[in-house]
């Protein structure tokens, strides 16, 4: 509950009530204070009726008007407290009032007199999955590693990892393994990758991805791998500048590409499928590679590029396949897969495994169609069609409704057997609330 005494600013209390369910017909909540003949003054002594303004009642998440529902009421007026200035809106809602009356108007995704509820509030995704909105009351689980289906509750075995780049929620899909040991001087990697069929895997996409940026005078340290405009791309700095080496472009006739590259103190190398191998000397004059972050395969768990190392920040993840990803950091070891136990990532998001589309299991309804972001699935409804598999109609009150309700001034719509009409807050009037 919201209130405000005295002209003050609204601060918000919690209360404890009594709450008699709203099935059993005796049951009454009071507010602000209690009728003599209720008896309650008996048990509990003189009681003082609550002075100042109360804004928002809410029971177990539902909201209740507290004019248009109250069943009775004494010695009531309204608040002249200028709401506004206290800005009462939550999640970047945009109070607008007048002498009489006051709303919240809510950016896409958030509801509620206050802008208080989210699509994800009641997150309905499974195993630790990253909820996504995808409209005022439909989500999209983005599933973890080992995990797929609608709310991730599918477990899936990954041997040779799926990345489906950057979605249309600006994710990336991604595998984070514990740190690579032991590079500072050395290192060796060998991976094979097969593109997914689509222009956009060519052009500005992370293979792998670990470093830090730099603190104070200290420069970034990193080590990276990507594509850029069909030719593949190995990075990195010691602290000092950076060292960038590019090969010819990808022979794309080849169903694989296999990639070699290594670096020993400032010298770096890079050889790709039977193109002839390119080396590189680092600038400045540091050697060692001090590297302590995760090392990140297919992508990255920052939301944006721009949270990454001055490298050259592709702007999306890898899409397509990653296999026999193998290290070392000497000539005298043997190639071990990355993570601890080896070859097992810490975590990761909306990876599949190669060639198996989540989509074989997932049918949309009324003309909705299917999309696999990795392990990642959803329907992507036609208009007038909303729910995790397109089975519900849009109402003329949803936000996706077009065209939208003309309830204004914090006027609730309320559909009817034929069109609908708008519940009008105090202090207004209209088809429309649209009247003061």
């Amino acid at each position: 509950v919201e209130v405000a005494a005295g002209g003050s600013p609204p601060l918000q209390h919690k209360l404890s009530l009594p709450y008699q369910a709203p099935q059993v017909p005796f049951g009454s909540i009071f507010l602000g204070g209690v009728p003599a003949a209720t008896g309650a003054h008996r048990c509990a002594g003189e009681i003082h009726g609550f002075k100042g303004c109360i804004r928002d009642f809410q029971v177990n998440s539902q909201e209740l008007f507290l004019i248009d529902e109250a069943l009775g009421g004494r010695n009531v007026e309204n608040c002249k407290v200028p709401v506004c200035d206290y800005q009462p809106c939550r999640n970047g809602g945009t109070c607008i009032s007048d002498a009489e009356n006051w709303f919240c108007e809510c950016p896409k995704l958030y509801s509620g007199k206050l802008c208080q509820f989210a699509t994800c509030a009641g997150n309905p995704c499974g195993h630790g999955a990253t909820c996504v909105p995808k409209s005022s009351r439909d989500a999209v689980c983005l599933c973890p590693y080992g995990r797929s289906g609608i709310l991730c509750t599918d477990a899936v075995s990954i041997s040779q990892p799926n990345f489906s780049g950057t979605d249309a929620f600006g994710y990336t899909s991604f595998l984070a393994y514990s740190t690579i040991p032991n590079v500072s001087f050395s290192h060796e990697f060998l991976l094979k990758f097969q593109l997914a069929n689509h222009h956009s895997a060519l052009q500005d996409n992370l293979i792998f991805f670990t470093g830090q940026k730099g603190q104070g005078l200290n420069g970034d340290d990193f080590l990276e791998l990507g594509l850029r405009r069909g030719r593949v791309v190995y990075s990195y700095n010691l602290g000092s500048g950076t060292a960038t080496i590019t090969s010819e472009p990808l022979d794309l006739t080849l169903h694989l590409h296999v990639v070699h590259l290594g670096r020993h103190l400032r010298e770096g190398w890079l050889k790709v499928d039977e193109q002839q191998n390119r080396s590189i000397t680092a600038p400045g004059r540091l050697v060692g590679l001090n590297v302590f972050s995760q090392f990140y395969l297919g992508g990255y768990g920052e939301y944006t590029p721009e949270l990454l190392p001055k490298g050259l920040r592709f702007r999306s993840s890898f899409e397509g396949c990653i296999f026999d990803v193998q290290v070392r950091s000497s000539v005298q070891q043997e190639f071990r897969r990355p993570g601890a136990p080896a070859g097992q990532p810490s975590s990761g998001r909306s990876v599949g495994q190669c060639r198996d589309s989540p989509c074989s299991l997932i049918r949309c309804r009324n003309g909705g169609e299917c999309r696999a972001r990795g392990a990642t699935v959803y329907c992507d409804c036609l208009p007038g069609w909303k729910g995790a598999f397109c089975t519900e109609a849009v109402s003329v009150c949803d936000p996706e409704h077009d065209p939208p309700h003309l309830c204004k001034q914090g006027g609730t719509c309320v559909p009817l057997p034929s069109g609908y009409t708008c519940h009008c807050p105090l202090g207004t009037a209209g088809a429309y609330c649209e009247q003061g």
